[in-house]
């Protein structure tokens, strides 16, 4: 079984954090979005992944090789992006017909049984209901709980039921006979070639599909859903029991993770704050933010904020006589 992650999309929900970073490599919750994929498909015993990269796909490709040099991974670059089914399609010299699929998009962290999804007989996507489905792909299911039709971004839904970026193929070789047909031939929606397309062409060539069900989906490509899927996974680490914290002068309000080599003076860290390795903080209030490697914070205080890796801050500190009913506002 291989695993086939995209990650060659710029990011442009999350900049200007993705101008120098690609969004898979933004940290929430401890690790990288990544990290969690690649640490949760390994869990469930998938050791071979291919990795469609395009935009800083170097940087991808050296933390794959820096922080997982025992995996086997391959790497395929994307460098016209013209659709997630061109990404898959892209990977078809490196699959053959008998090697099932699991395919999990880069930017996307999932609370779904693992075991369960490599384990899947045939063709499996997973699905979650969402309040507002007109921004994503959906699947339509018949009385038998078998997809009969999936469509990418309908101005009219004829269901909530959203596709979340998870699939498993065991029908490989008609995936690949689909996109195949979809690219030769240009069918596209809104001028990409969608995966979407390929499905439903499967779908209608008597291949079944079944749903799977996502508890949880997080797909991190705005501010405020890395923040919040920040907060929520700092808060499942804490149940699990999280390392107490020890630096001078500094008060640690739970959940935070605080990466190693951090030095931290003077400060009130937390709650719902997860901070890069090797960044130094001084004199400082941070709360419900993510904070990057490397970063510099001095006298600051900082909420619901996302510092990138090797930034500095630094802030003011101020000398105040102020008499009785005085109003000052510093902000």
């Amino acid at each position: 079984m291989k695993a086939i992650i995209p990650v060659a999309g710029a990011g442009t929900r999350l900049r200007p954090h993705t101008y120098t970073q690609p969004k898979a490599l933004i940290p929430v919750g401890g690790k990288t979005i990544l990290s969690f994929i690649i640490d949760d498909l390994m869990e469930a015993g998938v050791h071979d992944f291919i990795f469609v990269i395009g935009y800083l796909g170097e940087k991808i490709k050296e933390y794959v090789q820096k922080h997982y040099p025992d995996l086997k991974a391959e790497f395929v670059e994307q460098k016209n992006r013209e659709g997630l089914g061109q990404a898959i399609w892209l990977t078809k010299d490196l699959i053959t017909a008998n090697d099932p699929l699991i395919i999990v998009l880069g930017d996307t962290i999932l609370d779904v049984d693992w075991k369960d999804v490599v384990n899947c007989q045939l063709n499996c996507l997973g699905v979650k209901k969402v309040d507002d489905p007109r921004s994503f792909g959906l699947a339509e299911l018949n009385d038998k709980n078998e997809i009969i039709r999936v469509v990418e971004k309908p101005n009219i839904p004829k269901t909530n039921l959203a596709l979340v970026g998870l699939y498993k193929i065991g029908s490989t070789a008609a995936l690949m006979e689909a996109l195949a047909f979809n690219i030769t031939h240009n069918i596209r929606t809104k001028d990409e070639f969608h995966l979407t397309d390929a499905l439903q062409r499967m779908i209608d060539n008597g291949i079944i599909f079944n749903p799977t069900k996502v508890n949880n989906w997080f797909d991190c490509g705005k501010k405020d859903v890395l923040l919040e899927t920040n907060s929520i996974l700092l808060k499942r680490m804490a149940d699990k029991g999280l390392q107490p914290f020890h630096f001078p002068n500094t008060i640690i309000i739970p959940p935070v993770a605080i990466g190693k080599d951090c030095k931290i003076d003077g400060s009130i860290i937390g709650p719902n704050v997860a901070i890069g390795e090797g960044s130094v903080v001084n004199h400082s209030i941070i709360k419900n933010s993510i904070i990057g490697d490397f970063a510099k914070l001095e006298q600051v205080v900082l909420h619901e904020s996302v510092v990138g890796s090797d930034a500095m801050i630094k802030g003011m500190s101020q000398s105040l006589n102020i008499g009785d009913n005085t109003e000052i506002d510093l902000s």
